[in-house]
């Protein structure tokens, strides 16, 4: 067969795919998305987060605003996550009074709500669980740990998606530290 008819039906299954990848963009403008990513965005204000925490108390993004807020999704089946809290606890201790907010959602199911207290009983910062939170700004939550980073004027500066996975105390020192003596 011939390279032009070979590349003759590339060209017309990418035109195609092309025109139906423009036709799911058209209904997904007429639901009211701008795009195929539901992901936030660095450098763009943070989307809202709406969550009741373990202890029954409510978070919301809004409400912090003027403060570094970490939004680190985990779960107690993933080692990364549990391996990073006491580090997480450790800045959250020394840093929540300068204007550090932390919140640790975790993937668990509903019913596994006992195990996730229990995992998180001796550290400090608020949990809650994803199924309990709406954040439907973050995308898909398929990777495990995942932080977000909220700087003080309310923008995302840290998105992991695709970064390194997991947070350790010289990573918090690097990313937060600075963001937290900003005015």
């Amino acid at each position: 067969m011939p390279i032009f008819s070979s590349r003759h039906r590339l060209e017309r299954a990418a035109s195609k795919a092309s025109r139906c990848l423009r036709g799911w963009n058209a209904v997904l403008l007429l639901l009211g998305w701008s795009s195929l990513s539901f992901a936030a965005t660095e450098g763009k204000p943070a989307p809202l987060i709406h969550a009741k925490l373990l202890d029954g108390t409510a978070f919301d993004l809004a409400g912090n605003a003027g403060k570094v807020v970490v939004v680190n999704m985990w779960a107690t089946w993933c080692v990364p996550c549990r391996e990073e809290m006491p580090a997480l606890d450790a800045y959250y201790r020394q840093h929540r009074d300068q204007g550090f907010v932390l919140i640790a959602l975790s993937m668990d199911d509903p019913k596994d709500d006992a195990k996730v207290r229990e995992v998180t009983k001796n550290y400090s910062f608020p949990v809650g669980l994803a199924h309990d939170a709406d954040m439907n700004g973050y995308g898909r939550i398929w990777r495990l740990p995942l932080p977000f980073v909220v700087d003080r004027k309310g923008i995302l500066r840290v998105d992991q998606w695709y970064g390194h996975p997991g947070l350790d105390r010289k990573l918090l020192e690097q990313t937060l530290t600075p963001l937290l003596s900003a005015p």
